[in-house]
């Protein structure tokens, strides 16, 4: 199991990439987390969802994603409410004081039913901790951490961040504040993201093993443009500025295009545009006001948690008016699942999903002629699909294909003569069917599809057409994400087996099986 002494200290991503040492050990591994809090999820092949970061995991274990790899998915919808997904389906709302002291009881059971259903099936489970194991406040009903370690029998390392600061501190106040028992599971411990002369640091290695009693499993040193999913809002948080960069960019034809993603405040699968920002001809920034938004080649508006709280948002902070007046003026627009939503004339919200079971009406922004029901049923299905209608006036090549995934509730209706941007077909179910929808000036465009531009073919067509659109020259240098992504999850791999002492780690676990 890897623990860490706080969130974003690395454990995701050490898991991965422990994850792809082991299977191309021999190993038949999968990743496990009893309960992640994240808005950025991901769908499994058989229409469950699960965290990212999990999604992740699996793909570098080489593994089909399962809905038991995250059997409790707790998606933020105020600062102390949160939907519950159990098993990749809605299970219900919760505030925080009733799931921490009354459902994390319920829900046990159903997380140590899905753990052993996967450990049936494997050799080896990377089990993941959230947070930090040494939250007293919530240790007797954690599902997450220690119990979920006794559970499995899990020898455990604990991870810090020294890129942080305060990394000796934090180590010895987790293990100081751990009860005997859980202290005892605690094997040795991992420094990552460490800069400079690793000679410097060494003294204070050693006078951490002396006062641990443990070893130091290894020290990581920084990895810089991994590439791969982070589900953290901590990382979005690192990004949030990047707008001041466009005052440097050098005029001309051959200037990066400007992306702009509107920074909702419930903003979900912001890894959607992980692949732009990979591209060397855009310059991908997150807005928050509306001065930043005239100098965006293309505006997005994201998918969304709570819609209609940030359709709301948008207005109080004046990024409506603006985007209606940039609208007007001839500016691109792309909107997201719940930012497609956002486009349409209204939402409406009849069971009170999410307004705290009051039905509730919107106004949108009527840039797309469609309009949203917002239902208690959630879809959940990875697809692929082609585009149907032009935008732009340039006419992108319909054979080129595009893939993804919807998470949404709600269904929605087209108005006459309304034009559909794609056809798509759903994974598991036979047929196709139309997607979003595209404006009569064709600069408005929306989809329920995350990961729109994932796919490296369809983002490079799309990003032609743009740079076309705003009279910049065609791009020289193209990033293949999609195809390069494998050889990132093993970079990440060669990375962790030149850092930490992995004969030790062996020697925690069993041997493959010989099946």
């Amino acid at each position: 199991m890897v623990l860490g002494t706080a969130s974003h200290v690395g454990k995701s991503i050490l898991t991965a990439g422990l994850g792809r040492i082991f299977a191309d050990e021999g190993y038949r591994v999968a990743p496990f987390k009893a309960q992640n809090m994240s808005l950025n999820s991901a769908a499994t092949p058989d229409g469950g969802e699960i965290g990212r970061a999990q999604a992740l995991q699996a793909e570098a274990c080489r593994a089909i994603p399962r809905v038991e790899m995250n059997p409790v998915l707790l998606k933020p919808s105020t600062d102390t409410g949160a939907q519950v997904v159990l098993l990749g389906k809605i299970w219900g709302q919760v505030t925080a004081w009733d799931y921490h002291t009354r459902r994390v009881e319920q829900l046990f059971p159903e997380v140590l039913d899905a753990y052993k259903r996967l450990a049936k099936d494997h050799d080896l489970i990377l089990l993941e901790g959230a947070g930090s194991p040494a939250e007293i406040n919530l240790r007797e009903h954690d599902i997450v951490n220690m119990r979920m370690a006794h559970a499995a029998d899990a020898a455990c390392l604990l991870v810090g961040d020294i890129d942080r600061g305060g990394v000796f501190a934090s180590l010895f106040g987790t293990l100081e504040l751990l009860e005997p028992e859980d202290r005892a599971r605690i094997r040795g411990f991992v420094i990552n993201k460490f800069r400079g002369d690793e000679a410097l640091l060494r003294p204070g290695v050693t006078g951490m093993e002396r006062r641990l009693g443990l070893p130091c499993v290894g020290i990581v040193p920084y990895l810089p443009d991994l590439g791969l999913d982070e589900e953290d809002g901590v990382a979005l948080e690192n990004r949030a500025s990047a707008a001041r960069r466009w005052k440097n960019l050098e005029p001309g034809p051959a200037r990066p295009i400007r992306i702009g993603v509107i920074a909702l405040p419930h903003m979900a699968n912001f890894t959607d545009f992980d692949a732009l920002a990979f591209e060397p001809s855009v310059s991908l920034a997150f807005l928050e006001q509306p001065e930043e938004m005239a100098a965006a080649d293309l505006l997005v508006l994201p998918g969304s948690k709570q819609t209609l709280d940030d359709l709301q948002w948008l207005d109080r902070r004046g990024l409506a008016q603006e985007l209606r007046r940039l609208c007007e003026e001839g500016s691109s627009v792309v909107g997201i699942c719940g930012g497609f939503q956002m486009l349409g004339s209204s939402i409406e919200d009849p069971y009170g999903v999410e307004n705290q079971g009051q039905p509730c009406t919107r106004r949108g922004l009527g840039f797309l002629p469609i309009r949203t029901v917002l239902g208690v049923e959630k879809t959940v299905r990875r697809v692929h699909g082609c585009l149907r209608s032009e935008f732009l006036g340039l006419g992108l090549c319909p054979e080129v294909r595009f893939e993804g995934y919807e998470i949404h509730v709600g269904e929605t209706f087209y108005a006459p003569g309304s034009r559909p941007l794609a056809e798509i077909v759903r994974q598991g179910i036979p047929g196709s069917v139309t997607d979003g929808a595209v404006s009569a000036s064709g600069r408005v465009l929306g989809t329920y599809v995350h990961g729109f531009f994932d796919n490296d073919d369809f983002r490079h067509s799309l990003l032609a057409a743009l740079r076309s659109a705003v009279d910049l020259a065609p791009a020289e240098i193209w990033a293949n994400v999609a195809t390069e992504r494998e050889a990132r999850i093993d970079r990440l791999a060669d990375h962790l087996r030149k850092s930490l002492h992995m004969n030790l780690i062996r020697s925690w676990i069993v041997a493959p099986s010989k099946r």
